[in-house]
């Protein structure tokens, strides 16, 4: 079957092709009966613009900035690997994807790094974000200036961004709650948390997912107060090291961040691995040997090839007023064991 062309639109709406083309990229000057007829043929004739024909047209690329994470944290290292990717899989789509690293724990830092963004640098940003003021004002700034922001990973929920790409962390927190206290069935004790930070978003709603669930449901838990370790292996290994040491009575560790290596370490030193069960995230290659192996006893993932896809594509659509899916769009939670581990 032939596509359908502009041409076929101002056929059947029985206008110029320069009104039609106003009309679909949303420029002034046409009367709103003509903006009914042409949409009317548009929906008629299933009228699907040629995007790539249409940035061709454009006569430059696309250019979105991923505005990524300092630091050795295996998941972030991933998904790096995965927006490169993404950029040569979208080089031929007219897109350019550039990265720029930042110490994201510190919000003064990456907000100046976002300021230093604008429409004469970037068409699109994608950020893993802290929620910070001067965070949600940077992202305000760029989103009033046409520059559309997706968060990623860590959201911003009050700033004016325009998807935020990720899974949903209140439910990893909770489900990370209900495997604690499953695998724990019959017994009491306490139950230790490690975060990156508890200023970044996705931190947080886990925590307290986590927690609601304990307090609910495993009332014969006590969760102890959660330690940051800023998503360090060493710094993580010390905390956890010193979590083991102050409660000998100590059952179980839920890490919401990365530095799962170091609270492997320091469970392994202890002699104590098999006696408490550990929840952490993201199916790295270190977690995945030592899910396998028992030290970790569940892995709450999330797919960082789909969020790098998944960003672009939606810094796509807003950028050219074209639709999306919302379910191609939603980022899952995955639990893996020891017994379906790919």
């Amino acid at each position: 079957m032939p596509r359908t062309t502009l041409h076929d639109v101002a056929r059947t709406a029985g206008v110029s092709l320069a009104t039609v083309d106003r009309v679909l990229n949303r420029r002034p000057g046409v009367h709103a009966h003509t903006v009914e007829r042409v949409q009317a043929a548009v929906d008629l004739l299933k009228y699907r613009p040629d995007r790539i024909a249409a940035r061709l047209a454009r006569g430059r690329d696309h250019r979105f900035r991923f505005v990524l994470p300092t630091g050795h944290n295996a998941f972030m290292q991933d998904l790096e690997k995965e927006v490169r990717a993404a950029a040569d899989r979208f080089a031929e789509e007219r897109v350019q994807i550039s990265i720029t690293h930042v110490d994201v724990f510190d919000g003064e830092v990456l907000a100046a790094a976002l300021e230093q963004l604008g429409p004469s640098e970037v068409d699109g940003v994608a950020v893993v974000a802290l929620d910070h003021p001067r965070v949600r004002e940077a992202i305000d700034d760029l989103t009033a200036a046409g520059v559309p922001v997706v968060t990623l990973v860590s959201d911003v929920p009050r700033a004016n961004r325009a998807h935020y790409v990720g899974i949903d962390n209140s439910a990893a927190g909770r489900t990370a709650a209900t495997l604690v206290g499953r695998f724990l069935a019959g017994h009491g004790g306490k139950v230790g948390l490690i975060a990156g930070s508890v200023a970044l978003r996705d931190h947080i709603e886990r925590q307290l997912g986590f927690e609601q669930v304990m307090n609910r449901d495993f009332p014969n838990f006590k969760v102890l107060p959660i330690r940051e370790g800023r998503d360090d292996d060493a710094r993580a290994e010390a905390l956890c090291s010193e979590l083991l040491r102050e409660n000998p009575d100590l059952v179980g560790i839920y890490n919401i961040g990365a530095g799962t290596a170091g609270v492997v370490a320091a469970l392994e030193a202890s002699g104590r691995a098999r006696d408490i069960v550990l929840v952490a995230h993201d199916l790295t290659t270190f977690n995945r040997k030592h899910l396998i192996r028992g030290t970790i006893d569940a892995i709450i993932n999330q797919d960082p090839g789909h969020e790098a896809r998944s960003a672009t594509r939606l810094l796509l659509a807003e950028r050219e007023g074209s639709p999306f899916h919302p379910g191609q769009e939603r980022i899952r939670i995955d639990i893996f064991l020891r017994e379906n581990v790919p």
